[in-house]
């Protein structure tokens, strides 16, 4: 069932959707080479509860950080541990946050300190398939429509799209319903009203849509070992358009 939020509610994820936004600059400031990923969530753990909220991931499902970091050819759920960065790596850090009962959710690839000419153009290019998808979350369209816009734009380049996971709705749950697949029919799917909430999170490869999950339960990899990246905003659909409520600074 789709949960449609009020304006009062609406204002109300402004604080969680900043917070978890924020998060992810202060790990910004961390990455370099050298700094483990177990760091890097610390800090991160350590801002969203200072700043009075509750980290979304942290115990869901039993995930045992505050954040998803994923190194080079880990896609998502990366569990953050005693490996130190290395120049050239490209790290994607997925991280939610919960306040006054509704959750913010967004991820961002970063590269440390300087990388291939290809590392950066997955990543400029998933992240400008975010934004292709955003610019269809209007009230009319349907569901089909971001995930048609996001497929169309990195197909282009013979990248991968990850389809075992998707984005979500989000709300007073982390994970709500529609499910927003990275591909699919334009013009099929649930029609985007105002006040639905959702988060558009494109995870591309370099080569392959398959990935594997390891024996931890979590850590979800490209089966071909190309790199991939993972962009990632709450938005809200609104009679003037999407609302980006992740957006950093």
């Amino acid at each position: 069932m789709i949960v449609l939020k009020t304006q009062s509610e609406l204002r109300t994820m402004l604080k969680p959707c900043k917070i978890s936004a924020d998060a992810l600059n202060v790990a910004e400031e961390l990455i370099r080479p050298g700094i483990t990923t177990k760091e890097i969530d610390k800090a991160m753990h350590d801002y969203i509860v200072r700043c009075g909220a509750k980290p979304s991931f942290l115990g869901l499902y039993g995930f045992p950080a505050s954040a998803c970091i994923s190194v080079n050819d880990v896609v998502i759920h990366g569990i953050p541990d005693g490996y130190r960065l290395e120049e050239g790596d490209i790290v994607s850090i997925d991280v939610g946050a919960c306040c006054d009962g509704f959750h913010g959710d967004n991820a961002y690839t970063f590269i440390v300190g300087n990388t291939t000419e290809e590392n950066k153009q997955l990543l400029r290019e998933t992240e400008a398939a975010l934004y292709k998808g955003i610019e269809q979350a209007v009230v009319g369209n349907r569901i089909g429509d971001i995930s048609h816009a996001i497929e169309t734009h990195v197909t282009q380049f013979g990248y991968g799209i990850v389809r075992k996971f998707v984005g979500h709705g989000v709300g007073k749950a982390l994970h709500e319903d529609p499910e927003v697949p990275n591909f699919g029919r334009a013009g099929h799917g649930p029609r985007l009203v105002e006040g639905m909430t959702i988060a558009i999170e494109p995870m591309i490869t370099m080569k392959g849509d398959g990935v594997r999950i390891m024996p931890d339960g979590w850590t979800t990899k490209t089966v071909t070992g190309a790199n991939a990246a993972h962009f990632e905003h709450t938005i809200a659909i609104t009679s003037n358009g999407p609302m980006i409520l992740t957006k950093r600074k």
